[in-house]
């Protein structure tokens, strides 16, 4: 074999060679077809492995979509767990997959190759001919030449079993659970729409940046944040008559709730930026859908004037991503709720706009209904208060049907940093509902007018001084702008049918649990 041969994968050169067999066969038309057919194959596989320096062996979702329908054997090798074994007395049956798509691959054993220790969870290595299936469940199979068990696994120990598991079963063994397959498919899903909306971001001229996580202020003035202090300290340093600790960095630091105040200091300089990051909060809620660490998709942009252009870049971006994000739906919803997975795909209709409506009148509909309704709210609704968990599904799930953008908050539930409306009662912001979620993004425009914004900072009781940089931003060069929060496990929750967001992240965290 040439050294440009030798240098190919396995699987290409397996190919080459049925390449070769074919130009010697004899020159029918059928044989031809079939020639022209296999050079198709080869061409382009040889155009991928050229486009690419990687010498990583294709996965098993690669293989399958690259095949062509030539009824030809492939010679491949595959790598993976094993998911199911069927013995028969000819023939094992063998599904293993490697993680990369949900089907999987259905494996041939005969019983001089079939090893006796293969089980649920053992990873291997098949080497063999990947061909059109004539059985039903598949449109490939593996004719498994040669078998490499590359670890064992012990089926009476193995805790992840082929039958439903307790959720808090998984959550104790947070480590084995990505081998589930709908906690699989929920990964595959989060990769999914992670790629899908930084495309969207790119098209749109944002510039993806890193925010810190160390921060020395609560963004968002709740007081819900965790302290980072170092494990070791060094002796305490103390002046004459002080009792104060040194700090590690001359202040207090804690791990950030936000990323948009330093997204608002780049946006002064690059006009359109986003991040996606972990954010934290102490908060010792026990809801479905709090969690104390989880990811904010956070973006910021300038030279914008109303509220509501914020709201489209949230409803394009989303729908954007409900329209491609698709291929785990028939695992994640195969035992979902068919309501739920309709309203669902209602939102992602193009040209179906969301509905918009002010805070005050989505109050008016939740007096309305509470005075009428023979069971009413648990907590009654009164303009400037906010807006219960109970209220929000309403407003999204009866009111409404589908996802709608509540704008105009009075200025007293929400943050300093939002911009003042002319009514001197509210400030120009929006929280995005969403059925059977509630509450799922947020934003608003940012006060860039300077007196307004110290007005905004003493009124909510916070200390100018510590806010000094974000001032600064005010007194050169401010410019009006805006941005949002979307909560990403919140949203890989509504679209997955997911109903807790402890099962939409891979380790979760929340009060009292933390394991890994």
């Amino acid at each position: 074999m040439s050294a440009s041969l030798s240098a190919l994968r396995p699987e290409l050169v397996c190919t080459l060679s049925l390449y070769r067999w074919n130009t010697v066969a004899h020159d029918s038309s059928t044989k031809i077809a079939s020639k022209l057919l296999v050079a198709v194959q080869v061409s382009s596989m040889l155009l991928r492995h050229c486009a690419s320096t990687s010498k990583l062996p294709l996965t098993i979702r690669q293989l399958l979509s690259s095949l062509q329908t030539v009824g030809q054997e492939t010679k491949v090798q595959v790598n993976g767990w094993i998911k199911s074994v069927r013995r028969q007395k000819n023939v094992t049956f063998v599904v293993i997959n490697d993680g990369s798509c949900a089907s999987g691959l259905q494996a041939v054993l005969k019983p001089d190759i079939t090893p006796h220790n293969l089980s649920n969870g053992t990873s291997v290595r098949f080497c063999g001919g990947l061909v059109k299936s004539l059985g039903r469940g598949q449109t490939y199979e593996l004719q498994v030449e040669a078998v490499d068990v590359l670890g064992e696994c012990n089926p009476e120990a193995y805790p992840i079993q082929k039958q439903a598991l307790p959720v808090e079963f998984l959550r104790d063994n947070a480590h084995l659970r990505a081998r589930t397959d709908i906690n699989a498919a929920m990964l595959r899903l989060r990769d999914s729409v992670l790629r899908t909306i930084h495309s969207y971001f790119e098209t749109q001229g944002f510039l993806y940046v890193h925010t810190p996580i160390l921060t020395s202020n609560d963004c968002e003035g709740g007081g819900e944040t965790f302290r980072v202090l170092p494990s070791s300290s060094p002796p305490l340093e103390q002046s004459p008559g002080s009792n104060s600790h040194a700090e590690f960095f001359s202040q207090p630091a804690y791990l950030t709730v936000s990323s948009q105040l330093h997204l608002e200091a780049l946006t002064a300089s690059m006009s359109r930026v986003y991040t996606l990051s972990p954010c934290f909060r102490a908060e010792r809620s026990q809801t479905n859908r709090h969690l104390a660490e989880f990811w904010m998709l956070e973006a910021e942009w300038a030279f914008i004037s109303h509220v509501g252009d914020v709201c489209h870049v949230v409803e394009e971006s989303l729908k954007n991503v409900l329209a491609q994000c698709q291929s785990e739906n028939l695992l994640l919803w195969k035992d979902g709720d068919e309501a739920k997975l309709n309203s669902l795909e209602d939102a992602a209709r193009p040209g179906h706009a969301w509905t918009r409506m002010t805070y005050t009148d989505a109050v008016k509909e939740l007096e309305k209904h509470h005075a009428s309704a023979r069971v009413g709210f648990e907590f009654e609704p009164t303009w400037g208060r906010a807006l219960q968990s109970e209220h929000e599904r309403w407003l999204s799930e009866r009111l409404v049907g589908g996802p709608v953008f509540v704008t105009d908050y009075p200025t007293s539930l929400k943050p300093f940093y939002m911009r003042a409306n002319d009514d001197g009662r509210t400030v120009a912001c929006f929280d995005l509902l969403v059925p059977f979620i509630g509450e799922l993004a947020g934003g608003s425009l940012r006060e860039e007018r300077l007196p307004q914004l110290v007005q905004a900072i003493h009124r909510h009781g916070l200390r100018e001084e510590e806010y000094g940089w974000y001032v600064d931003l005010r007194k050169y060069g401010s410019a009006p702008h805006g941005g949002y929060g979307l909560g990403f496990e919140r949203l890989i929750s509504w679209m997955s049918g997911i109903e807790n967001v402890r099962e939409c992240i891979a380790v979760p965290r929340w009060a009292k649990r933390m394991l890994l």
